[in-house]
């Protein structure tokens, strides 16, 4: 367990003001954080994130996902509803560098709060801006979260069985992806800052993050009026690939380019498979998917997993297991690159949460603290950064804006 509190990440020296709640914003600022931008996370004053409650279980009332989304951040409130507190948003831009924000678009311009305006404050500002549909468009103005951007995108139509309706991968993978194309944009932009002097708004859509990721979908239909359908842990194809049975459980081995193969079937002792002419190419095993995982899972079924991945390792032939959070905490190659960060929570001790990723080899980023109190950098924030006297402070308190 360490408890480092200086930042070493290549964004050390930036800072952030990260407005609004839940994940698609704030997982952005959590990847700026982690490589050592200064995150002020801002909360309207009793009125704190939803981040702070949601979670399967909440042990002496803590949750466990936002002191992960929201490590290594400073947390100040703030009512932008006020004019007094758009004034001091206002001072907060002119001392940053990036302003981020997932609110629906319009909100900061009916606060007098719009790129147009900030840039008059600091011409260099960054603002990163992640929304459902993004800025433009006749869907912005829309209600949009991640699920309805999963759809859109059309994630979700090819996610589950053939046989199902469609289903959903078991994260909020819409808002993870838009927010970190938008931390891609943040730095693509600081980029040319760095060039120009000019700042520029950074637009992620939920719906585009995800349509991103569809590879070949729209050409596909475009040249062969082809539309992907759901077709359960396979691609159509694409073979050998799949999860298959073992004794004990279940390992995916993946084989479908054509060296690879030829290892696979010598390793199965059916060295002859690979010169059959129903498996010798990827075109022909993706003719024949089906008869061929039967037939590796019939030679699967009869080892455990540790023997199936002794005959792959030693065949050269990719092999895994699935894993949950039992099999991650054990495992060896996650411990040796140290995957799993233990850091002090204030209530619940040790705390054990993914590491910064990826890796830099000069200048890495690192995890420094979990997510802070609401409103506890207020004094830092209001005092030490805008240079706001005590007894200002205290007014902005007693008048409810902090």
């Amino acid at each position: 367990m360490t408890a480092e509190t200086e930042a070493t990440g290549p964004l050390k020296g930036l800072r952030v003001i990260e407005l609004g709640v839940l994940l698609a914003g704030p997982f952005c600022g959590q990847l700026m954080g982690d490589f050592g931008a200064e995150v002020i996370k801002i909360e309207p004053p009793g009125q704190h994130d939803p981040m702070r409650d949601w979670g399967q279980f909440k042990p002496e009332g803590q949750s466990l996902w936002f002191p992960i989304v929201a490590r290594n951040k400073k947390c100040a409130t703030l009512n932008l509803r006020t004019p007094e507190g758009q004034q001091a948003l206002k001072d907060l831009v002119a001392k940053s560098d990036f302003l981020l924000e997932n609110f629906r678009p319009g909100t900061m311009e009916k606060w007098g709060l719009g790129y147009d305006e900030l840039k008059k404050i600091n011409p260099g500002l960054i603002m990163i801006r992640v929304s459902g549909y993004g800025q433009t468009g006749p869907y912005a103005p829309k209600a949009g979260y991640a699920s309805v951007g999963e759809a859109m995108g059309g994630l979700r139509y090819v996610i589950g069985e053939p046989d199902r309706r469609p289903s959903r991968a078991g994260i909020s993978i819409g808002d993870t992806l838009a927010a970190t194309y938008a931390c891609l944009g943040a730095l693509a932009a600081l980029h040319h800052r760095e060039k120009t002097g000019e700042g520029q708004v950074v637009d992620s859509a939920i719906y585009e993050a995800v349509f991103a990721m569809m590879e070949s979908l729209i050409p596909e239909y475009q040249f062969g009026a082809y539309i992907r359908e759901r077709t359960g842990p396979i691609l159509p194809k694409v073979a050998p690939s799949n999860i298959y049975a073992a004794s004990d459980g279940s390992v995916v081995i993946a084989a479908n380019q054509n060296t690879v193969w030829e290892r696979l079937a010598a390793a199965m002792g059916r060295a002859d498979l690979a010169k059959d002419e129903k498996y010798a190419t990827h075109t022909s095993r993706g003719e024949n998917q089906t008869e061929l995982d039967d037939l590796i899972q019939a030679w699967s079924q009869t080892r455990t997993m540790a023997e199936l991945e002794a005959i792959c390792d030693e065949f050269g032939v990719p092999f895994g297991r699935v894993y949950r959070a039992p099999e991650m905490i054990s495992d060896p190659h996650f411990a040796a690159r140290e995957a799993i960060k233990t850091i002090k929570h204030p209530v619940l001790g040790d705390f054990m949460m993914q590491n910064v990723f990826p890796k830099l080899s000069a200048t890495p980023g690192n995890v420094r603290w979990t997510g802070p109190k609401m409103g506890e950098h207020n004094d830092y924030v209001f005092g030490d950064v805008l240079g706001y006297a005590a007894d200002r402070i205290e007014g902005l308190k007693a008048a409810g804006v902090i």
